[in-house]
């Protein structure tokens, strides 16, 4: 059993202005989840980056996220939360200075794998602050406002992007982070309070690189797969290495006294069921925008501000519905497990739509009406599931919880990106016309330019269309079958809430 904490016993006076700074640390690092997407056409170009290259730019900063997330979370809990916050922030933009200015494919996949460590302390410690400022009766706002912030950054990645891409160069698109850094350190430093967990300071080090080590070699083997192929030394040595390390992890932290996770939180039905529906969705949305903006510029033909313009609706939807408490009025409706189910079906439909409708023959309407219900489904889902984890564990563990839930976001994501990008590549590869040579199949740019007619050429933008269709149409089941496990989950975990325990 575990003995929860009292946060503090009178509200901070400044609750609502540390969750403005605590949002806008978030949004820094979440923007970065998407706006790279929207250079990729440059980077193929100038950096003569290729379809894997661009996934490990992408990926890196998701690898080092998703194997660090559980570390940061307890290094928070344990040695301070708002000193966690002031770090991240520093390396991030440190990071993001690196980035802006490499020169190779090589070196911007570096400098974002620097990224991901600062990100890894932020999105750990951003919900853990939420968790200790607020109290019970405020607490599922804030959460509903944390979500919308972090949906909008999600989302509005692309627009960002495009209005910088559209003005200046590449590079542009980290340079934006370092003001942000430095004005996010300043207020942590002089509004949010610091809190730790008041067990002690003990670090978790053989379980904080067990987790590390699985995390980057599972994640690994799922990225370089489709490259190298699935039975490959190369491959089948990381995803062993990987998964024997969490093994190791998990066995551990079962017997260690001051485990970095408490592996407790498993056994709350409601805390799994959230989680289990959090890994397929987070699996569906972040492969699917990663397709949906060179679905916009590869397919349909729009520029890097229009692209941008064009996913705006998805994020001004979703900020709109939280802002003005419809999220949090259904959730009080329907219920924690309905309402995950609704909204992940909703967003399913909405990248369904996308993908069937967003053609070249078709208007912009079409496509508009997918992004619109995809901005509902997020912002019926996201909070309830966000609330559904962090109310399952005790506040003085928060950043451990919130390192859980990011750790899965960010898995789940990275897993999307690799995955679903592999299915644009193989029917891509597939479909291209015969002539070609081996190395068409790398880009659609590489492949435009072995294409010597009009007519090839035509059929290079078709075979990119249809890759690019398959992969959503995943995405969108993978979406819907998390929203379906979590509901399913979560009502069953609140009927054993509810079951009176028999006397024997």
């Amino acid at each position: 059993m575990h003995a929860t904490v009292a946060v503090t016993e009178t509200r901070n006076p400044r609750r609502w202005l540390i969750l403005a700074v605590i949002c806008m640390a978030q949004l820094v690092v979440l923007l970065d989840n998407t706006i790279l997407n929207l250079a990729i056409p440059k980077l193929t170009e100038e950096l003569g980056a290729t379809t894997v290259d661009i996934q490990w730019m992408i990926n890196a900063y998701a690898l080092v996220q998703s194997g660090l997330l559980l570390t940061a979370g307890s290094l928070s809990d344990r040695y301070g939360r708002k000193r966690a916050l002031v770090i991240g922030l520093l390396l991030f933009g440190f990071g993001s200075l690196a980035a802006a200015f490499s020169q190779t494919s090589g070196q911007l996949i570096a400098a974002r794998a620097g990224m991901g460590i600062g990100g890894a302390l932020l999105l750990t410690t951003t919900l853990a602050v939420v968790m200790q400022v607020f109290d019970g009766k405020e607490l599922p706002k804030a959460i509903g406002l944390w979500s919308a912030v972090s949906s909008f950054g999600y989302a509005s990645g692309p627009l960002i992007g495009g209005v910088l891409l559209a003005h200046f160069w590449w590079g542009s698109i980290f340079l934006i982070n370092i003001p942000v850094a430095l004005l996010g350190c300043l207020a942590v430093a002089k509004l949010v309070p610091e809190s730790k967990n008041p067990e002690g300071e003990r670090p978790d080090l053989v379980g904080a690189v067990l987790s590390t080590i699985g995390m980057v070699g599972v994640v690994y083997a799922i990225i370089s797969g489709p490259e190298h192929g699935w039975t490959s030394g190369g491959v089948l040595l990381a995803a062993g290495l990987g998964v024997a390390a969490l093994a190791a992890f998990v066995r551990w932290e079962l017997h260690v006294p001051h485990p970095m996770l408490d592996m407790g939180f498993f056994r709350n039905r409601r805390f799994v069921g959230a989680i289990s529906g959090g890994l397929l969705v987070a699996f569906g949305m972040g492969g699917s925008v990663f397709l949906l903006t060179q679905q916009l510029q590869l397919v349909l033909g729009y520029g890097p501000l229009e692209a941008g313009l064009r996913t705006a609706p998805l994020a001004l939807v979703v900020v709109a519905l939280n802002v003005a408490g419809i999220g949090a009025k259904i959730l009080d409706k329907l219920g924690t497990a309905l309402t995950i189910t609704v909204g992940m079906t909703l967003n399913a439909g909405g990248l369904a739509a996308v993908a069937l409708l967003g053609t070249p023959g078709r208007g912009y309407a079409w496509m508009l009406a997918g992004l619109l219900l995809m901005g509902g489904g997020i912002a019926l889902a996201m909070p309830a599931m966000a609330n559904a984890i962090m109310t399952s564990i005790p506040p003085a563990k928060a950043g451990s919880g919130a390192g859980v839930q990011g750790t899965v976001n960010e898995f789940g994501s990275g897993l999307g990106v690799a995955i679903l990008g592999a299915v644009l590549n193989s029917r891509f590869a597939a479909l291209l016309p015969a002539g070609l040579g081996a190395g068409a199949a790398g880009s659609l740019h590489q492949a435009l330019l072995a294409a010597p007619t009009p007519e090839l050429r035509t059929q290079v933008h078709a075979a990119f269309a249809d890759g690019l269709r398959a992969s959503e149409l995943i995405g969108a089941i993978a979406v819907v079958l998390g929203g379906l496990l979590a509901g399913l989950l979560l009502r069953r975990a609140a009927r054993s809430e509810t079951v009176p325990a028999v006397s024997p």
